[in-house]
């Protein structure tokens, strides 16, 4: 019973920390090198999440190419440069996973 009050008070924080900041950057003039500067956050960290899970799965490096976790994302890199189109980078790189972990 005690689990729902704290659910909703946990998600109208987090929904209120994210709306302050975006009604904050209306009202701020953000510098130009900031703004540079932020535009590489989401590819770092978005590569800080996924290489060590290409490169190093279940906790040793692992570069073969044996390493089907590291075929399907070098499959998904070429899909995503030559289409720019991200559900079918993710769609076709998870399949291209699940068939090569069946036949590795």
């Amino acid at each position: 019973m005690n689990t729902w009050p704290i659910l909703i008070a946990a998600g109208a924080l987090t929904y209120a920390m994210r709306l302050s900041f975006i009604l904050l950057m209306e009202r701020l003039e953000v510098p130009r090198n900031l703004k540079r500067a932020l535009y590489y956050v989401p590819p770092a960290v978005l590569s800080a999440i996924i290489f060590p899970e290409l490169l190093m799965p279940g906790g040793t490096l692992n570069v073969s190419p044996g390493n089907p976790r590291l075929l399907a994302g070098a499959l998904a890199v070429v899909i995503a440069w030559r289409t720019k189109n991200a559900l079918l980078t993710i769609l076709s790189g998870m399949a291209a996973l699940w068939i090569l972990q069946t036949l590795i």
